[in-house]
């Protein structure tokens, strides 16, 4: 546990790298929710966000290409068109959905944020277990897009199609934040709900429960979380994975 709190203290203490210098918005409010409890460490987000970047053929690379545009809301096509006069190389429009990172400090609490995530639409969400026993939860969908549009200064579609790219862009965005939503409320309810066993006096084959007692009331959390029982529709490319955990040797 003094393990994982100094860890916890060292990784918050650092400097934030990005090109921001700052939390996304949705993710800042995640962030100082699990923060808030000394089992959970947030390490890397993003809200998700509409990219327009411009890269010297060799591929999107953060060491190789100018953000032309970048929004973490719905985007409009005269935005997208006033970008497009700057570029000189190729240039991709991108959609990229919401990702969180998490430290946890024992794999049992991972796999309550790892529920909450796919009962909230993040269904590619996985835990992984690396060197030193660090426990890693990714909050994470496949609902992506990506298409080239320029291929050395020259603009390669219509006005029209990037209108349709647009629509279709934004239609992500506008699920992704319904995702994210869920995401918050139902980690409300589970941390609330959430009972640390070391409050129990567990016996026998009761010492092999997990930390948090929160599969019986999963069912209620996932109702109140989302009260018309019904989740947006998935995408077809986005399938539904159970738990996993790779191990690092």
């Amino acid at each position: 546990m003094a393990a994982f709190a100094r860890r916890k203290a060292q990784r918050l203490a650092r400097p934030d790298l990005s090109r921001k210098r700052a939390l996304d918005a949705r993710a800042a409010e995640l962030a100082r929710l699990l923060n808030a409890h000394e089992r959970f460490c947030t390490t890397s987000s993003c809200d998700g966000r509409v990219l327009l970047a411009d890269t010297d053929g060799g591929g999107i690379q953060k060491k190789n290409c100018t953000w032309l545009l970048v929004t973490h809301d719905p985007c409009a096509k005269g935005d997208v068109m006033t970008a497009l006069e700057k570029c000189t190389g190729d240039v991709v429009f991108k959609f990229e959905p919401f990702v969180l990172h998490v430290l946890c400090r024992e794999l049992q609490d991972a796999q309550l944020l790892h529920s909450v995530a796919v009962d909230s639409g993040f269904r590619n969400s996985g835990i992984t277990v690396g060197r030193g026993g660090k426990i890693t939860m990714a909050v994470r969908s496949t609902h992506c897009l990506e298409v080239p549009l320029s291929r050395k200064g020259r603009l390669m579609v219509s006005d029209e199609y990037i209108e349709f790219l647009v629509h279709v862009a934004n239609q992500k965005m506008e699920e992704n934040i319904r995702r994210i939503e869920r995401f918050h409320k139902g980690l409300e309810l589970a941390l609330e709900a959430a009972v640390p066993t070391d409050t129990l006096a567990p016996e026998g084959p009761e010492k092999s429960r997990s930390v948090y007692v929160h599969r019986r009331k999963r069912q209620t959390i996932r109702e109140q979380a989302d009260p018309s029982g019904e989740l947006e529709p998935q995408d077809d490319t986005e399938s539904s994975l159970d738990l996993f955990a790779e191990i690092m040797i």
